[in-house]
């Protein structure tokens, strides 16, 4: 499976008051291993930023006024996530507002789900853990990525952290590395106990120590499933020869 974790950077808020994307930030997954393949774009977005964008993200119409326009890179862009599936955190938003640009150049260029499929970490994240924060930075705190140089939005940065908090997040759900391997076989194990060759050693137990060792073995047990000291339990309740 080749998977796209994508994020972008925008002059605002709405698309529909007229902001545009002004960076875009690729990693490229397959079979849920980072591939080293990017995608990073800045983009002169020919408008001023809303109150409070530039500084989120950093970035100035200054800074800008030399990158391409979308136009000149919707082709590669488009190329680099053909087919795949996207991983977007608040899918909606960056949705949104690339399928407003792609509207731009005309209806020859269609629509993101047009392409690829998109998956909301977002949405994952919240059915995992409901009624908490659950932004990229929660995120990161909860699973243990580091974002200490995240100090500004960046949508390549804001995609490598993303991509290590879906890995996370989803782990267990897929199989990393070679497709679907078959559910692995339980281990079997037989247990014999044989009497030792001559005379044992008369054992005096104490019921209490008993007690507290039975506590304990089923302690381990319910926690993990099997007490490989089980046999050892057993004997203990034997007679003594």
């Amino acid at each position: 499976m080749r998977q796209i974790v994508l994020d972008t950077e925008t002059t605002g808020l709405e698309w529909k008051k007229g902001n545009r994307v002004v960076e875009i930030g690729c990693v490229e997954l397959v079979e849920r291993r980072p591939t080293g393949r990017t995608y990073h774009q800045y983009i002169k977005p020919d408008r001023d930023f809303e109150q409070g964008a530039a500084e989120v993200t950093g970035l100035s119409l200054e800074f800008l006024a030399d990158k391409p326009p979308f136009a000149d890179i919707a082709d590669a862009f488009l190329e680099f996530i053909e087919g795949a599936e996207l991983i977007i955190h608040n899918a909606a938003f960056d949705v949104g507002f690339l399928d407003n640009e792609l509207s731009l150049l005309g209806p020859a260029y269609g629509n993101l789900r047009q392409r690829v499929t998109v998956e909301d970490s977002l949405l994952l994240a919240r059915q995992r853990y409901p009624g908490q924060r659950n932004s990229l930075d929660a995120l990161c705190r909860r699973l243990g990525v580091d974002n200490v140089h995240r100090q500004l939005h960046g949508a390549l940065l804001d995609a490598q952290l993303l991509a290590e908090v879906y890995l996370a997040l989803t782990a267990g759900q897929h199989e990393i590395g070679f497709g679907t391997a078959a559910e692995p076989e339980r281990s079997t194990r037989h247990v014999v106990l044989t009497q030792p060759a001559g005379a044992r050693p008369a054992l005096t137990v104490q019921a209490d120590e008993l007690a507290a060792h039975a506590a304990r073995i089923e302690a381990i047990r319910k926690k993990a499933g099997v007490c490989l000291w089980e046999p050892v339990a057993l004997l203990a309740e034997l007679e003594p020869a």
